[in-house]
């Protein structure tokens, strides 16, 4: 009978052949690393600096007084024309929206503009 221990060795050994045959993926294998460093300096990873220049816009969310809080919130990082060309969704929607602006890309926005804005969104963009 085949006890535990002979399974193991034969595993083993087998993984041996399979890698003898196969070659291991050794640092011979891998891309050499990109660098600007100098020949005196260790070799590793450089990290550059980079400007993205963002299209800017001066135009604004209409509708006066109701618009404050989303022209006031919103326009740091989207333009109204892309906001305002989005499909019609229900309140429950853009409140789910808004929501993952503040939470998942930290949106710097207090809770009464963002029912401002989730109003301003339902009435200019809800669903019919």
């Amino acid at each position: 009978m085949i006890n535990a221990a002979q399974v193991g060795f034969g595993a083993a050994i087998l993984a041996g052949v399979v890698l003898a045959i196969i070659g291991h993926p050794g640092p011979q294998d891998l891309p050499a690393p990109v660098t600007t460093a100098s020949p005196s300096k260790p070799q590793g990873f450089v990290l550059k600096s980079v400007s993205v220049e963002l299209p800017t816009s001066d135009i604004t969310f209409p509708g006066g007084a109701a618009a404050d809080a989303i022209n006031a919130n919103c326009l740091s990082c989207h333009s109204a024309g892309m906001v305002l060309t989005q499909p019609d969704l229900a309140k429950a929607t853009w409140a789910a929206e808004v929501d993952k602006m503040i939470h998942a890309f930290k949106a710097p926005i207090d809770q009464a503009n963002a029912t401002a804005i989730v109003d301003y969104l339902s009435e200019t963009k809800g669903a019919k």
